[in-house]
């Protein structure tokens, strides 16, 4: 039996960990869940699966919640980031799921490494900002960390049995999102709702205006560079609009392996809780006779200039990528809440980058530094 913390309970990947659990109650134990605000939902989670710990936003929050759980409830609730952390470092957890969205997700991550808990890592921010010093902290503490993204998951895979030393490049597969065949001359006119609507994966608002602007997929370069230890030149961006292809990883003698699959994450959560085993979720084959052909294109990096920012970002490091993942999560915001343009995302995020002075040799306090002062001069541009 494993027993789990989630960290973003609420979420799309909470909400499919907790259906995974519920399936192997003989498996996993969920000790603690933390969520921002819904707290409707994490009542009901909470009485479905009676964990110790619950953890919400703010103390209001937590008093909204105590109010809508029944009486003799014994989950005891606390909140903000200390509320996190103790979540994250509980004594009898086995692995935390690192699902926060944004930059919120690294002080609990970190505690947790620090803890010596698995990790189970859907929260991409976390490598972004701070590659480095997670997976240095990670080896000192002989932390394994197992990515929770359909993507990474997939590359994880790609990579059993063979050689870190025979890997010639990873080939990171992307949607191409809503937009992919979109006019530029449209994107000026593109609305939040319009924005909101993917093909082929539900997600959050955030990451689904991410895979619009293929932001996404930048943020999962990094990821990728840190998680595998390939250099961000080695990874290279491929648009497979069907979704079934979920990154592949060509070795030296011109071999390429590929995972693929339906898109569901649940794939890949179990595999993170489970490895190495597989475990039976019910999840269908793919219907390759039925799908008939699968398509695989260059990304456009003009139409979609915030993968050109990513890139720009990777092959600069250090404080960069914090300071442009920073941006973004303000722009992004901003957008959805119809202060800027899908346009201005880009335009903000690359002239907030411009401002930037990068720190080299920086600590992990430089990197929240470089975060919090690129949300300022986010706020201030906007």
């Amino acid at each position: 039996m494993k027993s789990i913390t989630i960290l973003g309970s609420t979420g799309s990947i909470g909400q499919n960990t907790l259906r995974i659990a519920h399936k192997f109650p003989e498996r996993f134990r969920i000790e603690a869940l933390v969520a921002d605000t819904s707290i409707d939902l994490l009542a009901k989670q909470i009485q479905a699966f009676l964990p110790g710990l619950a953890v919400v936003r703010d103390e209001a929050h937590a008093r909204a919640l105590r109010e809508k759980l029944p009486a003799g409830c014994d989950t005891e609730i606390r909140f903000g980031e200390a509320g996190r952390i103790q979540a994250a470092t509980l004594a009898g957890v086995d692995t935390v799921v690192a699902a926060m969205v944004g930059a919120a997700g690294l002080p609990a991550v970190m505690a947790a490494i620090e803890a010596g808990k698995t990790i189970a890592l859907a929260n991409k921010e976390t490598l972004v900002m701070a590659g480095s010093h997670v997976m240095r902290a990670a080896q000192e503490r002989q932390v394994s960390i197992f990515p929770i993204d359909s993507e990474h998951s997939a590359i994880f895979q790609c990579l059993q049995g063979n050689r870190h030393s025979d890997l010639d490049r990873i080939l990171l597969t992307c949607s191409g999102g809503p937009f992919r065949t979109l006019a530029a001359s449209e994107f000026a006119a593109i609305t939040p709702e319009r924005a909101l609507c993917h093909p082929n994966w539900s997600m959050g608002k955030k990451i689904t205006i991410d895979s619009a602007t293929l932001m996404n997929k930048g943020l999962e370069l990094i990821e990728a560079h840190h998680l595998f230890g390939v250099p961000a030149e080695r990874i290279e961006v491929v648009v497979h609009p069907e979704s079934i292809v979920h990154s592949m990883v060509a070795y030296r003698d011109g071999s390429v392996m590929a995972q693929m699959g339906v898109a569901d994450m649940k794939t890949a959560i179990a595999y993170s809780l489970s490895y190495p085993e597989r475990l039976d979720i019910g999840q269908p084959i793919p219907n390759f006779s039925s799908i008939g052909s699968l398509h695989f294109e260059a990304p456009d990096l003009e139409r979609f200039p915030c993968l050109r920012l990513a890139f720009e970002a990777a092959r600069i490091g250090e404080t960069m990528p914090a300071v442009m993942n920073a941006a973004n999560e303000v722009a992004v915001y901003a957008f959805l809440e119809r202060r800027i343009g899908f346009l201005d995302i880009a335009d903000r995020i690359g002239r907030v980058m411009a401002d930037h002075r990068v720190l080299s040799h920086s600590t992990l306090d430089d990197v929240f530094e470089a975060d919090r002062w690129a949300r300022q001069r986010t706020r201030e541009i906007l």
